[in-house]
């Protein structure tokens, strides 16, 4: 026996034996916690995709117990093929509204099985885990669009136009402009039968940028009919013009209307250039030397007859959201001494053409109000004597640049600008803004 106890041949397998059972128990111990967190991340992984689809923008539109049916089905699709799980998970669906917010808070228990449950003592493991989403739903929104329709609206839209109608006005050392008069004849026009700029623009078939405009407003009645469809609310419109006054071309008792369709047959019907005796006159007892076009006193009526916005929910006594669209060129032409450009004596006054003045827009931003802006382009005019000295100096370096753009982009809320130049897709232009304006998106809060 002693030299038995003093002997150490074959001591690697005695003390391989007795290691075995604590390596035993930590490989065992790794391969129950490793599939337990590999499980672990796929149900993460459908709580994040279960909450995403309980505020996704075809839900937004639905029940907050359609949401959360919705979000339990997504979840269980995952769940419910998982191997090794001791028995269904345990979920927890929430979803809340305030106000437009929509929030989706999705938790789940588990437990994995364990493949050594001897040497770890529990049977499976406990998981678990959340998460979270919000997303903002879709409004009820009144647009109230201001329509530029004062004389130099009546450009030729397209280069091609433009072209056209210098060519065909070369006793006028070429102009791009159709407008309209009643009275044609007291500036020796030398058009065709004395015809207006006007109606030598319909002769020749040449569009112009109010056409392009009008068109754009119709077809966006019938976007605003698709999105609210989608978005399952209510979007109403009122249609306005400014020159030297501010008009109604469509407002049924002064208020928006849900009538899509009767607002953009009104656009058509409705939406026209400003006509005029003739160059410097308005009526032939009024000569405003074209002083045509004043935006603040547009902007300053318009905020009169919005009434105060609301959050654009379905809760009780909520009201909806307001956004004006502004359709313009930018360049404000009217009698004024308070302006930022220097001023020329006229019999009516001082004749004031700036970039427009952003104070309205400032106070109408301030109510809660968004402004959305679609810039038509100032064209230049180089070759023009009256245009290099009064236009110019803000309309450069480009139009796209110059302080007419600057002030329409101080003008807009964040994100609410579009620029178009001559030949530009105003329709798109105009869907584009309005998009904007409704878009919504899903997104992770945690």
């Amino acid at each position: 026996m002693p030299k038995f106890g003093r002997s150490e041949r074959a001591n690697v397998a005695v003390i391989f034996a007795i290691a075995m059972v604590p390596t035993i128990y930590l490989l065992g111990m790794a391969m129950d916690y490793t599939d337990a967190v590999h499980k672990q991340s796929q149900l993460d992984a459908a709580t994040d995709a279960a909450v995403i689809a309980a505020v996704n923008p075809a839900m937004m539109a639905q029940t907050n117990t359609a949401a959360a049916a919705q979000a339990t089905m997504v979840f269980n699709a995952t769940a419910n093929q998982l191997p090794g799980l001791a028995a269904p998970p345990n979920l927890t669906v929430k979803v809340t509204n305030t106000g437009l917010v929509r929030s989706a808070t999705v938790s789940y228990t588990a437990a994995s099985v364990n493949n050594f449950p001897i040497l770890l003592g529990p049977a499976a493991w406990p998981i678990r885990g959340s998460s979270s989403s919000g997303a903002s739903g879709s409004p009820n929104i009144n647009f109230f669009l201001l329509l530029d329709t004062s004389p130099s609206m009546a450009i030729a839209g397209t280069p091609a136009g433009i072209t056209t109608m210098v060519n065909a006005t070369s006793s006028q050392a070429g102009c791009a402009f159709a407008c309209h008069e009643t009275h044609p004849s007291s500036d020796n026009l030398g058009n065709p039968g004395g015809e207006d700029n006007y109606a030598l623009a319909r002769n020749l078939g040449v569009t112009l940028r109010i056409d392009l405009m009008t068109q754009a407003v119709a077809n966006l009645m019938t976007t605003a009919q698709q999105m609210e469809t989608k978005n399952n609310n209510v979007y109403k419109v009122a249609l306005y013009s400014f020159d030297y006054s501010f008009n109604t071309v469509y407002a049924p008792s002064g208020l928006p209307t849900a009538n899509l369709s009767a607002a953009a047959t009104a656009a058509t019907q409705n939406i026209s250039m400003l006509q005029v005796y003739d160059n410097n006159c308005l009526t032939v007892s009024n000569c405003n030397s074209d002083t045509d076009t004043d935006f603040s006193d547009a902007l300053q009526q318009l905020n009169t007859t919005m009434p105060a916005p609301g959050g654009g929910t379905t809760v009780a006594n909520d009201v909806p959201q307001e956004v004006v669209f502004l359709v313009t060129d930018g360049v404000e032409d009217k009698i004024s001494s308070n302006c930022s450009q220097a001023t020329v004596a006229v019999a009516s006054g001082a004749r004031c053409q700036q970039p427009f003045d952003t104070t309205w827009c400032t106070t109408v931003k301030n109510r809660g109000i968004r402004i959305a802006v679609l810039y038509t382009e100032y064209l230049q005019l180089p070759t023009n004597t009256w245009y290099n000295q009064y236009i110019a100096p803000f309309n450069s370096p480009s139009s796209s640049t110059g302080q007419i753009a600057t002030n329409l982009q101080a003008c807009a809320s964040p994100g609410l600008f579009y620029d178009v130049q001559s030949g530009g897709d105003i329709t798109a232009a105009l869907n584009n803004l309005f998009q904007l304006v409704v878009q919504t998106a899903a997104h992770l809060t945690q």
